[in-house]
């Protein structure tokens, strides 16, 4: 939904958030999703599996989650070049399809194959939620909320993997399967109660459907509503009338060949900072620190640190800026590395510190915490803010497949990275990633909190530093990431 008039109090706050909240429950199915192979890769390399006739393999593992980055990836390319014409309710409807699918197979699942192709069906889910979330919540909510709304999303996605490695711990994988099927009906039932998206309704002409729309949206409002209607229309018309955007406009000036090496830099430093890997490895990292907690137990804590450090950042990002809060992330990730990479290299050499033992396990949950404040969510508030309307679709396009991609590439080469230089060496080398992620985003990355979209262009067409207007207030989400919004 377009910008409010600033003279009304934006009725219907409380409204926008609750379908919010519902739409987000996909999000929380989908951690599940991401989640559920942590705590039951046990189960699948037992010596007496609960899938196949023979443990998985460690190749295997690590295809699983291959499979949905890559899967992920073609997808959203899809998503790219595909009209964004659909009915957000119908496509609500259709995400949930490769989700139960998904669980299905699992539920029913005889052989390996099954479950690869059950990580494909996530990585297609995966695909279709980011694409609809961003769009749906930027359309149906106001200016004074929308950025906090739009930042849901990750606190939810984290919500559903903590819960998966809780149920995990004490379930098995069929049943688990179960609990996710359960999940995905409950979210079509809840989905079926949100209104259309007045943007989607106004662009198709049914003008009665979207002040209907509106007028749950506006809590009945009648101001709010002839007003926001009014400004969609204006819109739509000046859009319509635009050619749609392509991929060479985005090498058309300075300002969007800039953006876009700012959005590969930090999607790229976001997945090579490495969040999978210390994911992957909590149940290492607390053994080595000798831990007396179970693998399990350590990853819920680990899970619920993650998830209050998103929930941290959805106020703290309005509060001290993008741009801090990237190179604080960066710097305190890069130091984690080196505190962990430093314990494990002195464990390699046959030193005694297991009365140190707290020191990794301590620059673990940091490093989670601080991820989360800034290179977690601050890619995508950057990537909404950067780019001229017009090809801010494009740019999502392009930002998207960069984070599925490097994602894959680390999945993928991770393991061989430590069969290579040893659980210490790939610390360090995460570390001087993150050192790299901190002088790019020193470098090439402008504050963005409090400006508008047309002063920072400027600003990146070369057209002078910015000074701040107390009287200038940008609205973080206006457009969506993933699509050019009317």
């Amino acid at each position: 939904m377009e910008k409010c008039d600033k003279s009304l109090k934006e009725p219907g706050k409380l409204r926008q958030v609750v379908f919010t909240v519902i739409v987000n429950l996909s999000s929380v199915c989908y951690g599940v999703i991401m989640g559920w192979q942590s705590p039951s890769v046990p189960q699948l390399q037992n010596p007496t599996p609960v899938v196949g006739s023979e443990p998985m393999t460690d190749n295997g593992v690590s295809w699983m989650n291959g499979i949905l980055t890559l899967t992920g990836t073609l997808m959203t390319m899809l998503l790219s070049v595909i009209p964004d014409k659909f009915s957000r309710k119908r496509f609500g409807y259709a995400l949930a399809l490769p989700m139960m699918l998904n669980w299905l197979l699992i539920i029913v699942a005889t052989e390996h194959i099954h479950i690869y192709i059950a990580k494909a069906l996530g990585g297609i889910t995966g695909a279709c939620l980011f694409y609809l979330v961003p769009n749906y919540v930027s359309e149906i909510s106001c200016d004074s909320i929308r950025g906090i709304l739009a930042s849901i999303i990750g606190s939810c996605l984290n919500s559903g993997i903590l819960l998966a490695y809780i149920l995990g711990g004490i379930m098995s994988l069929y049943n688990l399967a179960v609990i996710g099927a359960i999940l995905t009906v409950l979210y079509v039932i809840a989905f079926a109660f949100m209104p259309e998206s007045p943007v989607y309704l106004v662009r198709q002409n049914r003008t009665r459907e979207a002040i209907r729309s509106l007028n749950w949206l506006k809590a009945g409002d009648t101001l709010a509503i002839e007003q926001t209607l009014s400004h969609l229309q204006l819109q739509i018309k000046e859009v319509t009338s635009t050619r749609s955007a392509k991929l060479s406009d985005l090498f058309r000036d300075r300002a969007t060949i800039k953006g876009l090496i700012i959005i590969l830099g930090l999607f790229g430093g976001q997945q090579f900072s490495g969040i999978f890997a210390v994911i992957s490895y909590t149940e290492s990292i607390f053994i080595m620190s000798g831990s007396s907690l179970s693998s399990n137990t350590s990853s819920i804590i680990v899970a619920a640190i993650l998830l209050l450090g998103s929930s941290l950042s959805t106020s703290l990002i309005e509060r001290a800026g993008r741009r801090p809060l990237l190179l604080i992330s960066c710097a305190a990730m890069c130091v984690c590395h080196c505190v962990i990479g430093t314990f494990c290299y002195l464990q390699n050499l046959q030193y005694d510190v297991s009365v140190y033992g707290w020191i990794p396990v301590t620059a673990l949950s940091i490093f989670v915490i601080v991820y989360a404040l800034g290179m977690g969510n601050g890619p995508v508030v950057i990537m909404s803010e950067i780019f001229s309307r017009d090809v801010a679709s494009v740019a999502a396009t392009v930002g998207f497949v960069m984070c599925w991609g490097a994602s894959f590439v680390l999945v993928k080469i991770f393991a061989d990275l430590i069969a290579l230089l040893g659980m210490h060496g790939c610390f360090f080398l995460l570390a001087i990633s993150c050192m790299c992620s901190f002088l790019f985003c020193f470098i090439m990355v402008p504050e963005t909190k409090g400006r508008t979209r047309e002063d920072i262009v400027d600003e990146l067409n070369g057209g002078g530093q910015y000074k701040k207007k107390k009287d200038v207030k940008h609205i973080v989400g206006t457009d969506s990431v993933h699509a050019v919004h009317v």
